[in-house]
């Protein structure tokens, strides 16, 4: 996946001083990754990163006061409007739900670093009309209102309910890069109301994962004073090693099995499936 966080201010100078044009266009366009990492102001509690799935055994995690999930691609299966993509356009569901997603991603990196925030459901409505027209397919009004609704409305991946019912006895949130307006509808849908106890936004400092900011919001949400109670769980690799340079202590639920991405950090676990993580938070 690409990654790439918004700077603010002289960080942002910075960033585009490192990367040339034609070099962050490649990049983009590869899908390699890329990572800033946070100024220093936001690193007072770094997290040890280790090169197993282990958590170290001389430093043992502090002990977790909340869970923090990531929403798409972690609990709403985003690549479950493929299925509406097929009805609408035969033959290119699949490939239109993934133009659609890489796009959605990369503009919330653009965005950031440009400082032109719009809220998630502008930037998935654009992603959705550019995957079109790189498809050349015809989108009509009714079918954009139609997919974006399908968004709205997304499948859970099945171990959801079962891992946030093992896991109530701590508080559980939700942080994401949906707009309040897009969670409320996901999770209303999905039938998660009441078993969240939040559902934070980056509407609320107006930028993207990775910047800091967005993960500080879990920690003024809850009032930690020590960031790694918060464990934060994400299954974009890209949005774990974020968290984790932030200093929460983050779990990678890698579904799919790809490689962690070379950015010189790495989650406190890596797991398989959120059901897995029962047995980890039980532990702590």
């Amino acid at each position: 996946m690409l990654c790439a966080g918004g700077m603010e201010g002289h960080m942002r100078k910075a960033v585009i001083m490192s990367v040339d044009r034609r070099e962050f266009l490649q990049l983009i366009g590869t899908g390699t990754a890329i990572s800033f990492m946070p100024a220093s102001s936001w690193s007072q509690q770094p997290l040890a990163m280790h090169s197993s799935n282990q958590v170290s055994q001389t430093e043992p995690p502090p002990l977790i006061k909340a869970l923090v999930f990531d929403a798409y691609g972690t609990l709403f299966d985003v690549y479950s409007v493929a299925a509406l993509g097929e009805q609408l356009f035969p033959g290119h569901g699949k490939e239109l739900s993934q133009v659609w997603r890489t796009n959605q991603l990369q503009y919330t990196w653009l965005r950031s670093l440009m400082g032109h925030y719009e809220d998630f459901e502008k930037v998935t409505a654009d992603a959705l009309v550019f995957a079109c027209k790189r498809l050349n397919l015809d989108l009509s009004a009714e079918k954009r209102a139609q997919l974006m609704d399908a968004y709205n409305k997304l499948d859970t991946f099945p171990e959801v309910k079962e891992a946030l019912k093992a896991l109530s006895s701590v508080p559980l949130a939700i942080l994401s890069n949906g707009s309040p307006k897009m969670l409320r509808a996901a999770v209303k849908s999905s039938g998660l109301e009441g078993v969240l106890s939040k559902v934070i936004s980056v509407d609320e400092v107006k930028i993207y994962k990775p910047f800091p900011k967005v993960y500080q919001l879990a920690v003024d949400h809850f009032n930690v004073k020590n960031r790694g109670e918060i464990g934060f769980v994400s299954s974009n690799g890209w949005d774990a090693i974020g968290a984790a340079s932030f200093g929460l202590t983050t779990f990678w639920i890698n579904r799919a099995d790809p490689p962690m991405e070379e950015l010189g950090l790495k989650p406190a676990r890596i797991l398989h499936k959120l059901t897995d993580l029962v047995d980890v938070v039980k532990k702590n």
